[in-house]
C-alpha cells in the first residue's frame, strides 16, 4: 500500500481526519503512574486505549523520548505496537542533514521504528532530503509554514523570484513529490489564510497541520482553508493534558471527541 493510500484509508476506517500528538513528557504525568515500570508506555497505552475509535493516526514527537533516556527505544517501539493497525503513525523527528546521514536517520525512523511518516526540515535541499523519499510506503512531511512565532523569522523572507520561502518549499516539495507521491507539508493551523493559499498553491498534497487547540488554532478555521485537500490534524496538549489526574485518560478522550466534532 502506497503511503497517500494508507491515509485514505485510515481516515475512511475512521471517519475523521484528526490526529492525536503523543508528546509525552516523562516530568509531567500523572502521578497515578508513578509505580508503573515504564510510566511514559503506561500513559501512552491508556491513551491509545481510549482513543483509537476516534483518531485516524497518532504523531509521537521524539523529543520527549530521547529525553527519557535509556528507555527511549522500548517506549517508542512499544507505543508503535500498541496502536492499532489501521491507524497511521507519525514520526515528528524534524531531520535534515547531508546525504548520508539522512540515509541512517532514514533507516532509523523508516525502518527500524517504521513510522508510516516522519517529519523533514528541507532547508538543506534535495540531496538531504532524498534518502527520506526512496519508498513508496513511507511518507515525508517538509516543513513548510509552522505555527511557531518564530517562523516570521525566515519562512516568510521574500527571494529574488518574488515568492516567499515558504511558498518556495512549498513548489520544490510538489517537485519531489512527483516520483512516488509520498511527499506532504507541515501547515501551522494558526495561519489560515495561508493555509487556504498553500492549499490552492499545492492542491494535491497531503498536509500535516498541528496548532491546534493550546496553540489557537480551531478545527473550524482548518477545515474552512483546507477545503477538499488531504489533511491530517494534530491536537497534543490539547487531549492528553486535559486532565493529570486518575482520569486522564477519560479526560483525553472526552477532549478528542470534542475536537473530532
Amino acid at each position: 500500500m502506497t503511503f497517500l493510500e494508507k491515509v485514505k484509508s485510515a481516515q475512511a476506517k475512521s471517519g475523521t481526519i484528526l490526529c492525536v500528538g503523543l508528546d509525552t513528557d516523562y516530568q509531567k504525568l500523572p502521578e497515578v503512574l508513578d509505580d508503573e515500570r515504564n510510566p511514559v508506555l503506561a500513559f501512552n497505552k491508556a491513551i491509545i486505549d481510549a482513543t483509537s475509535d476516534l483518531v485516524c493516526c497518532y504523531k509521537l514527537q521524539i523529543a520527549y523520548y530521547e529525553a527519557y533516556g535509556e528507555r527511549f527505544y522500548e517506549s517508542v517501539q512499544s507505543t508503535l505496537g500498541y496502536i492499532p493497525k489501521h491507524i497511521l503513525t507519525i514520526g515528528d523527528v524534524k531531520r535534515g542533514d547531508i546525504g548520508a546521514t539522512s540515509e541512517k536517520y532514514a533507516h532509523a525512523y523508516q525502518d527500524m521504528f517504521a513510522f508510516d511518516a516522519i517529519t523533514i526540515n528541507p532547508l538543506m535541499g534535495f540531496d538531504a532530503a532524498e534518502p527520506f523519499l526512496r519508498r513508496e510506503d513511507r511518507g515525508v512531511f517538509f516543513l513548510g509554514l509552522t505555527s511557531n512565532p518564530g517562523a516570521r523569522d525566515f519562512e516568510y523572507l521574500e527571494l529574488k523570484n518574488g515568492k516567499k520561502l515558504y511558498e518556495e518549499i512549498t513548489d520544490k516539495v510538489r517537485e519531489w513529490n512527483e516520483p512516488r507521491k509520498n511527499a506532504g507539508l507541515v501547515v501551522g493551523a494558526t495561519k489560515p489564510q495561508e493555509l487556504r493559499a498553500l492549499r490552492e498553491r499545492a492542491p494535491e498534497l497531503p498536509f500535516l497541520i498541528p496548532g491546534v487547540g493550546t496553540q489557537g488554532g480551531t478545527m473550524e478555521e482548518v477545515k474552512e482553508a483546507n477545503g477538499n485537500g488531504i489533511a491530517i490534524v494534530n491536537v497534543s496538549r490539547g487531549i492528553i493534558a486535559a486532565s493529570n489526574g486518575k482520569d486522564f485518560a477519560e479526560a483525553a478522550r472526552a477532549a478528542a471527541m470534542k475536537f473530532r466534532t
